[in-house]
């Protein structure tokens, strides 16, 4: 259970916990535990097409609240493959036969990926919270009768029931419908703004504080309204070559997920630089870039001057922050004062 961190120091003193890290989060492992009594701590999720809400809470606290950025590059990423495809058939370069159309069969993949980056970070809050329930609000999107339009019309819909048999797997699972969770807003006094990508408490968090708390209760107000803004660090996996020929029509290679030994989006720490993250290599140097908002920082690094410090896992596409690095920074250097 989650505790007092002058706890958490006298566990350690005592040599009844160990220190770990986590991406930048600190937390203790018990090494012997007698007794003890455990909450229910409940995750509230209020999905949403651009941006969404997670909420870990107890009936005592609200340890987390965290507004994530969807999944949406997958369906473009996809479209941009099968037209390199396309345009590698009409050139004289080996490939493979064209195969003859296949039923695509199970989910398309871009409605796929936005429901793996919530069973994603579920599974990433049950390595540090006891998590012992699911809410969901569940999404219902109006139908009109037509079995091709209602079944694939929202990525939204068509994914759900895959992304409620996964959590199943895990832990309990209850859902909400919408007009539900507005119901038991109300009632709190709790309003929703109409600022859907602002990054407030009232956007998306709001309605998985509400569901959470429907579920283990304790609380007429949120007793935290503090964000964790997560967004997908998205890395240019390795590709046969750039689509744009360079000088002398040689198309060189692209892409990939390794620099000169370190993984892409690894957070380092440079001599000169500080805390950054890892971007492309060229030349025997690698480029580092700022933890808040990717701005790239350099592009001569030397690997020597170079300090690993943690992984930060990454999705295909263009490379972007993932703004909860700001307090895995501000970990490392509490943890370099010590």
């Amino acid at each position: 259970m989650p505790c007092h961190p002058a706890r958490a120091r006298e566990l350690v003193r005592k040599g009844k916990a160990i220190r770990q890290f986590d991406r930048g989060i600190f937390f203790i492992r018990l090494t012997e535990r007698s007794d003890g009594v455990t909450q229910d701590v409940v995750v509230g999720i209020d999905p949403g097409s651009k941006k969404e809400g997670l909420t870990v809470k107890s009936a005592s606290h609200t340890y987390l609240n965290i507004q994530a950025d969807a999944v949406t590059h997958v369906k473009e990423a996809k479209a941009d493959q099968s037209a390199s495809r396309r345009s590698r058939r009409y050139r004289q370069t080996p490939c493979r036969q064209p195969r003859s159309n296949r039923a695509r069969g199970g989910l398309p993949p871009s409605t796929k990926a936005r429901w793996q980056w919530k069973l994603r970070l579920l599974n990433w809050l049950r390595r540090l919270f006891p998590i012992s329930q699911v809410v969901v609000e569940d999404i219902k999107a109006q139908t009109q009768g037509k079995p091709r339009w209602d079944t694939a019309f929202s990525p939204l819909e068509v994914g759900k029931q895959w992304f409620y048999d996964e959590v199943r797997k895990l832990v309990s699972l209850d859902t909400f419908e919408g007009y539900q969770t507005k119901q038991m807003r109300d009632a709190l006094g709790l309003k929703k703004t109409k600022k859907k990508m602002a990054d407030l408490f009232e956007a998306h968090c709001v309605d998985s504080w509400v569901l959470a708390n429907a579920i283990v209760g304790g609380h007429d107000q949120p007793d935290s309204i503090r964000l964790l803004c997560v967004s997908l660090l998205k890395l240019h996996r390795r590709e046969l070559h750039r689509r744009q020929p360079g000088i002398g029509g040689v198309r060189s290679p692209y892409g990939g997920t390794r620099s000169l030994g370190f993984k892409r989006g690894s957070i380092v720490r440079h001599s000169k630089h500080g805390l950054a993250y890892v971007g492309g290599t060229s030349e025997g140097r690698i480029s580092l870039h700022q933890m808040v908002d990717g701005k790239r920082l350099c592009q001569n690094a030397k690997p020597s001057d170079v300090q690993f410090l943690a992984y930060s896992p990454g999705e295909r596409g263009s490379s972007r922050p993932l703004k909860g690095r700001i307090s895995a920074a501000k970990k490392f250097d509490e943890e370099d004062e010590h």
